[in-house]
């Protein structure tokens, strides 16, 4: 690893010397993180269409969906972060509205998209079912990209690790609270510089919502009923999230129990989706499939 280098995967061979996490534009800064989520937005929105068109759907109807669930989605995933650190907030209220200094959990986004579906099928007397299925491969597919702002972030990685993809990072980049005891217990000094090496999770995560997405995309003609696509979702992402979360140096805790939240929540989606499948894979087999 060159002198100085930001950031490095050591048994890969790759480094960058210099890692920006943002661009000025006439004076205003803007971050990666939010240009990576609104690109990863912008591209499931226009999965989601893409699956309209094939299922013989109107395409300009998760448009509309889509206008409401970002702002919704947006609100979710800072309430659920400042939720579980409440006690980061509790002195500086008016910091609960500051998103430029972070703090957005995808699990809250998800809530607030699925329950902004619910109101939304309601009011247009639309399928939830139905339209959640197309939703999903839109979620994935913004998943997948989303993640990726946390590279340039410098966050959502995991503990001490010298596998194949351990990735390196200058101390001076990391937010300090992310720094667990087991990094400092491993902490790698470089020519004068501190680094620590982690798992890279934002990465695995990408990569297994990659996965996930090929298989929905494979798998979405051959769906037996209606929900089956959301709880399909609910199982793959749970399973990867349930492992993953249980890495990360930065989880929020389950209040009083020293748990991660995500962890659990994560357990308790992938069981209840994969007890509904199975009980619905069954009916369907005593029976016809579902007209859809």
């Amino acid at each position: 690893m060159s002198n100085g280098a930001d950031l490095s995967f050591v048994n890969l061979g790759i480094t960058i010397g210099h890692l920006e996490n943002g661009v000025t534009v006439f004076g205003f800064r803007i971050a990666f993180y939010g240009i990576i989520i609104g690109c990863g937005m912008l591209a499931g929105i226009w999965l989601a269409k893409c699956d309209a068109i094939r299922r013989g759907q109107d395409p300009e109807l998760y448009l509309d969906f889509a206008l409401y669930a970002i702002i919704f989605a947006i609100v979710g995933a800072r309430a659920y972060y400042v939720l579980f650190e409440w006690d980061a907030y509790k002195d500086d209220l008016l910091q609960v509205f500051n998103l430029r200094a972070g703090g957005l959990a995808i699990y809250g986004g998800v809530i607030g998209a699925v329950v902004t579906l619910i109101i939304f099928t309601r009011i247009r007397k639309q399928s939830f079912f139905s339209m959640a299925d197309t939703g999903v491969l839109g979620l994935v597919l913004g998943q997948i990209i989303g993640r990726w702002g946390n590279f340039f972030n410098c966050e959502a990685f995991g503990g001490y690790t010298e596998s194949l993809l351990a990735m390196r990072i200058k101390r001076s980049l990391v937010n300090p609270s992310m720094i667990s005891q087991e990094l400092l217990d491993h902490l790698i000094v470089d020519q004068g510089v501190e680094y620590i090496q982690v798992h890279p999770t934002f990465l695995y995560e990408s990569c297994w919502n990659l996965c996930l997405l090929i298989f929905m995309l494979w798998y979405r003609k051959r769906k037996k009923f209606n929900g089956e696509m959301l709880f399909i979702y609910l199982l793959g992402y749970g399973l990867g999230r349930s492992w993953i979360e249980g890495l990360r140096t930065d989880q929020l805790l389950l209040f009083g129990t020293g748990l991660p939240v995500s962890q659990c929540l994560s357990v308790i989606l992938a069981a209840g989706a994969a007890c509904i499948l199975i009980w619905k894979h069954r009916q369907l087999g005593k029976g016809k499939e579902e007209n859809i």
